[in-house]
């Protein structure tokens, strides 16, 4: 019978692999709560109109990738592919603008979306992201830039650079479209087949292209930043400027408008030179209509995601990380040993030691070497004669010096010792 495989595009995170995972996670929550964000968790399926409605239905997320299936009550029932949507859908749910102030909201977990897995790329994927709801102004948008690049710099993350454009208002977005479509449409046979479909239903993605070909011809296309309306422009000026005052480098590129349809305004990523075709670490940007387009109140906001298989890549190539060791590796040997030195290990962690218990029954040798790999600085020996006499051997790994003391002493000794 053939052993039962993990399925294509999802993977195992290992012991050796996780201990970056919470060191990522750790440095995130440790800064996004030092900005008053506050954790939130959505259910990792929704129904499938939240994603139709938010993310769009000309986008590649909704017409190529979700995974969608109808479940036992006949509903049509979507994984979700990225947290926005359900993060706005749950704010509206329970009303938390009630209040009338900004929340400050942050996440983690698993997405979902049926893509040809690579390096840095899975179909269940993860990601850190956050959602700043209920202000327009340029300050928020820098906000949370300056949170992103504040998290990638206490990572250690060198040579990443910040892409930045404007999508501009609906209105501006609807008058670009138009132009796009004007100018390629000329062209509609010299583009790749994904390209030749986006062309009515979605133009700008077009300009995200990874055929050479299509590249070469939407060089010459239409720069949005020409179609920005004068209230558009001033926001992104005053987004510029502030990033300036706050010394984060930036770089614009009018290509950028980013996958989803919800997006307006402020477009942005973050890319590591680092990485190879998957080369965004973090994007996001100002979506002003989705809330309203969910059937909320109209409330301005701004986001990002941070994609973490990609950030725990760049986190290898740093220095490597292992797994802590125990203060105390406990061998035993004998029946009446055996049994005291389980009570004794989990006493022992319950006043705060790291305590591993050799479980094997091997005999001494073979338990000395095991505590030897294991790190710890403290072995602790215990036989039936030492129980019979009420002692422990408490031998110092790192100097190899070992000797004899009463277990009523031991709490006492372990706490100088470690």
């Amino acid at each position: 019978m053939d052993n039962i495989q993990a399925i294509r595009g999802t993977k195992d995170i290992l012991p050796s692999e996780v201990i970056y995972w919470q060191h990522l996670e750790k440095t995130a929550s440790k800064i996004l709560e030092k900005a008053n964000y506050h954790e939130i968790r959505t259910p990792i399926f929704e129904q499938t109109p939240l994603f139709e409605r938010g993310i769009g239905e000309a986008t590649d997320v909704v017409g190529k990738e979700m995974y969608t299936f109808t479940d036992r009550g006949d509903r049509s029932i979507t994984l979700r592919p990225e947290g926005t949507a359900g993060v706005v859908r749950s704010y509206i749910q329970h009303k938390l603008f009630a209040s009338g102030g900004i929340d400050r909201l942050w996440y983690s977990g698993a997405m979902f979306r049926y893509e040809r897995p690579q390096a840095g790329r899975q179909r269940q994927f993860h990601q850190i992201g956050l959602e700043l709801l209920g202000s327009r102004a340029a300050r928020a948008d820098v906000e949370v830039i300056a949170i992103a690049t504040d998290i990638l710099k206490a990572l250690g993350l060198k040579n990443l650079s910040l892409q930045l454009n404007s999508v501009g208002s609906k209105e501006d977005r609807q008058t670009y479209r138009q132009a796009l479509v004007n100018y390629f449409t000329p062209y509609q046979n010299d583009l790749d087949t994904d390209s030749q479909d986006r062309l009515t239903r979605n133009p700008l993605r077009i300009l995200d292209s990874k055929d050479q070909k299509t590249q070469e011809i939407a060089k010459n296309a239409p720069n949005i930043l020409d179609f920005l309306q004068d209230d558009s422009r001033s926001h992104f000026d005053k987004v510029c400027t502030l990033l300036t005052d706050l010394g984060i480098l930036y770089e614009l590129n009018p290509r950028l408008v980013r996958g989803l349809d919800y997006y307006t305004h402020t477009a942005f990523e973050i890319i590591s030179e680092d990485l190879g075709a998957q080369a965004t670490v973090c994007g996001g940007g100002r979506y002003d209509g989705l809330v309203t387009q969910l059937g909320g109140v109209e409330t301005p906001a701004i986001g990002w995601a941070m994609g973490m298989e990609r950030l725990i890549l760049l986190l290898e190539q740093l220095q490597p990380l292992k797994p802590q060791s125990p203060d105390i590796y406990f061998v035993s040997r004998g029946e009446k040993a055996e049994n005291q030195a389980l009570v004794m290990a989990q006493n022992l962690r319950q006043h705060g030691f790291k305590v591993e218990l050799d479980l094997s029954g091997s005999n001494f040798a073979k338990q000395f070497k095991r505590g030897d790999r294991s790190g710890a600085k403290i072995c602790l020996v215990l036989g039936d004669s030492e129980v019979e006499t009420g002692i422990i051997q408490v031998k110092n790994l790192e100097n190899a010096e070992q000797k004899t003391v009463s277990q009523d002493q031991l709490l006492e000794i372990l706490s100088l010792s470690l």
